[in-house]
């Protein structure tokens, strides 16, 4: 049930009418026609832009057509009040028994409550993380990792067909420090000093690494230029890295569908086919670009280089895919993976990248565009940085990863629950402040605990409720005399479950799980409301003694509010916790 679409239709199902009586001309389009909260919920239960967006192509004055569209609407029985606002506005007062509705929709359909096919099954790729496997995750790699594992959920639930993707970045020289610092672990390991020179990574987490060497080889690599053992350790090192990054993802309860190399694209004609496939579009060619911004002709040698005229796509500048010396350049491999990516039939991409790729974006996307004659769009959501605090002051290093705050030292302290919920409650263009002192304490400020207190809250109802004999199973609360539930504060509740459905599909189209997150704060806000306000008026308490039909009716509304928040954390990957401790 999605209240706000069938008010929608009943909206737009008048405005046809009109248009056969005569009222309205004919070819109207009724896609811009929205039907959303007010503003100030005092206007009304609801609002329509209907008038104000057909005034134009219809050659009327708003009102005009508002006024027409409000004696349509006001025939029907779920409309108990139609008023024109201003110009054109109109704001729509319904039933009370319209709101009781949505509660035995939510308490009927149960967890499926709010699910959408507005994805159609269309099949979507999200790639997100993509770490390098040079060692463990940092924190920087754990909002990424939530933000795209809850777009995926999301998406799930609003119907599309997901695909969750890691796309691993060995093919470039980073790898080849790993294997260097891995060998000096394996020199460690045969009892020799190990040389962690700079440029090498100097964290204890190749230790193991290094005796894993040693098992396999003994001594017999001691001593042996790279030209001996740098291809097989880099090998060996990015396979037990991958392995950690795994543990990794599973701590924090993400689990990818698809694991893609880069090393994989190069030596098999799948960078040459993607660049061959541009220009046969006649987007590659050889020339120069113009100094960059900053440079002079003075200090900027200009190259004759291979380009790909992504200006043609949107971009701001045209993009060199090979060095004048006949390497490919780091961006050809992810032109060839995310023609892989069109290739295997995927209707929509996104990517979920680091702030720090920025540059990409545009490049990126006109890389697609071509590739997919445009019918592939990519979305990249750029995952700001998280900065991390306990008690107020900056979170320390870690020992173990030598240079960063690890994903694993995140989860162990705070919980996954709580890190994963925390990571979504700010837009992920927005930097996040973490402090682990605020995201375990007990107050209306934390949010994850505020939604996890109402859950537990109405859990503690229900047990309350079957210990006093009453049947509290969802099918039996459906069939309650919800009529019962008449008071404003009870209406209240009832329309901020109304807003669910509506807001799953808001979240999908604009890829955006934050939403999720801040809505759960919002409705739990309403549900604590009510909670509050049963201490002070008896008759708003969920359980009423002696009365088994009102309290039937009352308990109905606590668990569908639960089922609401159910759905909601497990789209956000987090757990419902049933009691507080």
């Amino acid at each position: 049930m999605n209240l706000f679409a069938e008010i929608r239709t009943l909206v737009t199902d008048s405005l046809t009418a009109l248009v056969a009586e005569g009222a309205l001309p004919s070819g109207l389009d009724f896609a811009a026609v929205a039907v959303e909260p007010p503003r100030d919920p005092s206007h009304g239960d609801m609002a329509t832009n209907a008038a104000m967006v057909l005034a134009k192509p219809a050659g009327m004055q708003p009102r005009a057509i508002a006024e027409a569209l409000a004696a349509k609407l006001s025939l029907d029985a779920r409309v108990t009040g139609v008023e024109v606002a201003g110009p054109g506005f109109l704001n729509l007062r319904l039933a009370a028994n319209v709101w009781q509705g949505v509660v035995k929709a939510a308490l009927t359909e149960g967890l499926e409550f709010g699910r959408s096919m507005m994805g159609g099954g269309r099949k979507v790729n999200v790639e997100f993380v993509s770490a390098n496997p040079t060692g463990p995750m940092h924190v920087g790699h754990v909002r990424g990792a939530v933000v795209g594992d809850a777009l995926a959920r999301l998406l799930d639930f609003a119907g599309w067909n997901v695909t969750r993707e890691y796309y691993i970045n060995d093919g470039g020289a980073q790898v080849d420090v790993l294997a260097r610092s891995a060998y000096e672990r394996y020199r460690e390991a045969n009892g020799l000093e190990p040389e962690i020179r700079e440029g090498l990574y100097p964290g204890d987490y190749l230790i193991p690494v290094g005796e894993a060497l040693k098992a396999k080889y003994g001594a017999s690599l001691l001593d042996k230029g790279e030209e001996v053992w740098l291809a097989d350790i880099r090998e060996i090192a990015s396979e037990l890295m991958m392995d950690e990054i795994r543990g990794d993802l599973a701590a924090l309860n993400v689990k990818m569908d698809v694991y893609s190399s880069e090393k994989a694209l190069y030596g098999t004609g799948q960078i040459e086919a993607a660049i061959q496939a541009l220009r046969d579009m006649g987007l590659i060619y050889e020339g120069t670009l113009e100094p960059p911004k900053g440079k002079t002709l003075d200090d900027w040698e200009p190259r004759v280089q291979t380009l790909f005229r992504s200006t043609a796509h949107g971009d701001d500048v045209d993009r060199p895919v090979m060095k004048s010396d006949g390497a490919w350049t780091y961006f050809a491999p992810d032109i060839a993976y995310h023609y892989n990516k069109v290739q295997r039939g995927f209707d929509e991409l996104i990517d979920i990248f680091g702030a720090d790729h920025g540059g990409y974006v545009k490049r990126m996307k006109a890389a697609v565009s071509a590739l997919s004659g445009g019918k592939v769009p990519l979305d990249i959501k750029l995952v700001q940085l998280v900065k991390l605090y306990k008690n107020g002051e900056p979170f320390k290093m870690s020992k173990r990863a030598g240079t960063f705050v690890t994903l694993r030292d995140v989860v162990e302290q705070a919980g996954a629950d709580v890190t994963r919920f925390m990571m979504l409650t700010r837009k992920n263009d927005v930097t996040l402040d973490f402090d682990f002192a605020k995201v375990l304490e007990q107050s209306k400020d934390n949010p994850v605990f505020y939604v996890q207190y109402a859950n537990a809250r109405i859990n503690s109802v229900l047990r309350k409720s079957r210990e006093a004999g009453i049947d509290c199973g969802d099918a039996a609360l459906a069939k309650a005399d919800l009529a019962i539930l008449s008071h404003p504060a009870e209406i209240q509740m009832a329309q901020k479950l109304a807003e669910w459905p509506r807001l799953v599909e808001i979240a999908a189209k604009g890829n955006e799980p934050h939403r999720i997150a801040f809505y759960l704060y919002e409705l739990a806000s309403e549900f604590h409301a009510l909670w509050n306000k049963g201490n002070d008026d008896p008759s708003l308490r969920f359980v009423q003694d002696g009365n088994a039909a009102t309290s039937a009716a009352k308990i109905a509304l606590a668990r569908a509010t639960g089922v609401v928040i159910s759905a909601g954390l497990g789209i956000l990957g987090v757990t419902p916790v049933e009691e507080m401790r």
